[in-house]
Order: C-alpha cells, then structure tokens, then sequence
C-alpha cells in the first residue's frame, strides 16, 4: 500500500461540510461515509475526514478545540494557477466559508486563506518557482 495523509476534522454537520469541500473541489468517497462522517477525496493520496463531533470523539483523547475561536491547525492546498486559486475561493466563499483577510503576494507565491463553517483555515495557494529568490553567491 502507497503512503497516505488523512486529515480529520470535527465539525457539526458533515452533509452541510461535504457540500462545502465539494464545491473547493474535493469529491466524496461514498465507501467511507454515513451520516456521521464524509471521507472527501482530494487526490490519490490525500483525504479530509469530515467527522461529526461525537464520532470524532470516539477517536480523541483530548478534548476538542473550539476552532471559531482558537486556531487548532494550519491546512494547505497548492494549485497550478493564480486562476485556479481564485475560482476555488470563489466557489468556497459561494458555499458559505469567509475569507478572514485580503490575499498575500510573496512574489513567487500568492495565498488565500478560507475558513469552513467550524473554522478550519484552508491556505490556498500558488507558487511559481521561477520567481523563488535565488541567492548570489559571494
């Protein structure tokens, strides 16, 4: 079996998230998913668990953190345009995320920040090698 990353989430309603991360362009894995939990795929590799509360805390062993107020993870996406970053933030800021402040130009990076219904902050980004700074040598 290849090496994966799972991320899960607690949230209050997982039809509601699914509907969310499906419209950022995640799809759903029926396979794995009920009514207590979605399992959205983001590539071969890659998959968010979006867990109800009460099923996320059949797997804790701490409490969970309120993610409204307290930011308990940074989560990145890296896309192969400025376009798609863009057409993602608006199709996640039409399914009811918020977009907590203006995008950031780096140079050879730009990023967008989105936040789900419970919280969880999404960076969205692009990055063009090409424009890396490079050091001179001395």
């Amino acid at each position: 079996m290849s090496k994966q990353i799972f991320i899960n989430l607690a949230v209050n309603d997982p039809q509601k998230s699914m509907d969310f991360y499906s419209a950022l362009g995640f799809t759903n894995n029926p396979q794995f998913s009920d009514d207590k939990g979605k399992c959205m795929v983001w590539s071969e590799h890659i998959f968010l668990m979006i867990l109800s509360h009460e099923k996320f805390k059949t797997f804790a062993t701490k409490p969970l953190a309120d993610t409204k107020s307290a930011l308990a993870g940074l989560f990145s996406l890296s896309l192969s345009s400025v376009e798609e970053m863009n057409t993602m933030m608006e199709n996640g800021l039409k399914a009811g995320g918020i977009e907590p402040h203006e995008i950031r130009d780096y140079g050879f990076m730009q990023q967008r920040t989105i936040e789900d219904f419970d919280g969880h902050t999404w960076e969205i980004f692009y990055m063009d090698m090409s424009k890396f700074p490079t050091q001179e040598p001395k």
